[in-house]
């Protein structure tokens, strides 16, 4: 997965003015369909050169969506899962990397919400609304036992964050970088979520993301060479999976925003070129591609099996905002549940959309000027961030069993 060539990385710079302020649920949605038509622009090139969007990312950031999550009490808008979804799926229609980078970021930001002291939740939610973006650093290479080696290693001298991580995605382009870290304590293991400065002394940053789809989200390597971090930017991680708590569901509702925004980007290309220059197949008996009996049928098809695909991701988004609220072993469950049979059908519907794009446009729609194959190329790469094939196994033990789902970021 990773890249013999190594590339020149930028650093993030901190943010000149501060970011605007999302002032609710609507100006969020407005706001991401601004910056979806800005981002469509050069979609395309960005992908085929491999082009990195700092420059869009600082609009981004300087737009609000990025704290657009942080409570009310804090001075954010504390938008809905919902909303956060729309938002989301809106920016992927546009570009699925940009759409990729931020859901670390949130991600951080609930585990902040859910885990952090008050002390701790002042500090980051401000930095958040002042433009510090949250990369991360959570997946391991070589570790098939998903045991974790970075460590948190106490001692008199400080604390220090010593590893490796993989598919860093965000990383490359963070103030702070959200690290799952393990220290001993009482002859056991304990997970954490170290914020590591960026600019941290021992912090190494490597481009070595060459997937062939989600080229420009930075998900590469980032490397901890002692490097030392305060306790207080350190957050307890498994205590907030022991109790019930919407961590992972509200990881995974993201992960389902991303995979049905791709699929209606690759929807509104398939319209698109059948419109304006797609032929008829020769015994349609029609003139134009647009009235061909059998394209518009399967045209249907995806629509509605995208529309399925939005619906069960807006009714998820209601169960996590209700868990969200009231936390329990019931809600919680329940809100894992939705979102894994929301991921199922945007994982099938965004594979689905991408395909027709080119069965019904035709020979001439795999032309690398137009570089539509990146629809497919983004939506299977991140429909792989975990197997769906396990969505339907909790589905069915749920309901047949009653077994609750367990409680991590897979599901």
């Amino acid at each position: 997965m990773t890249s013999s060539a190594s590339r020149p990385v930028q650093q993030a710079l901190p943010a000149e003015t501060a970011p605007n302020i999302i002032r609710d649920d609507a100006h969020a949605l407005e706001v991401a369909h601004i910056l979806a038509a800005d981002f469509a622009r050069e979609a395309a090139v960005r992908d085929a050169e491999r082009r990195l969007p700092w420059d869009e990312l600082e609009r981004y950031t300087a737009s609000g969506l990025w704290g657009a999550t942080v409570p009310k009490a804090y001075g954010g808008a504390g938008i809905s899962t919902v909303t956060l979804t729309k938002a989301i799926a809106i920016i992927a229609a546009a570009d699925g990397s940009l759409a990729q980078i931020p859901q670390n970021h949130f991600y951080a930001l609930e585990v902040l919400r859910v885990g952090g002291s008050e002390a701790q939740k002042q500090f980051f939610f401000n930095r958040v609304l002042a433009g510090d973006r949250l990369g991360n650093a959570l997946a391991e290479v070589g570790t098939r036992d998903f045991k974790r080696r970075t460590r948190l290693v106490r001692e008199p001298a400080g604390w220090f964050v010593e590893g490796e991580k993989f598919y860093c995605t965000g990383a490359l382009y963070a103030h702070w970088i959200p690290t799952l870290v393990v220290a001993e304590e009482d002859e056991a293991e304990v997970s954490y979520l170290a914020f590591v400065p960026r600019d941290a002394p021992g912090v190494t940053i490597i481009d070595d993301w060459d997937g062939f789809g989600q080229r420009v989200t930075g998900s590469g390597s980032v490397k901890f060479g002692r490097v030392r971090v305060e306790p207080e930017w350190v957050v307890p991680f498994k205590a907030s999976f022991d109790r019930p708590t919407t961590i992972g569901p509200h990881a995974q509702i993201m992960h389902a925003a991303i995979d049905l925004g791709i699929g209606f980007g690759a929807f509104e290309e398939t319209l698109r070129f059948v419109r304006d220059r797609a032929r008829p197949w020769l015994d349609s008996g029609v003139d134009k591609a647009s009235d061909d009996p059998l394209t518009l049928h399967q045209i249907g098809d995806v629509r509605l099996r995208l529309r399925a695909a939005e619906a069960l991701v807006e009714r998820a988004g209601r169960f996590v905002d209700a868990a969200q609220a009231t936390p329990n072993e019931d809600s919680v469950a329940n809100a894992s549940i939705a979102v894994a049979q929301a991921r199922i059908l945007t994982t099938k519907a965004g594979l689905l959309a991408a395909e027709k794009l080119f069965e019904l446009s035709g020979t001439s729609a795999t032309a690398s000027e137009d570089n539509l194959d990146r629809y497919w190329r983004n939506v299977r790469t991140h429909t792989l961030h975990d197997p769906v094939r396990w969505k339907y196994q909790a589905v069915g033990n749920f309901h047949l069993n009653g077994k609750r789902p367990p409680r991590h970021g897979a599901i």
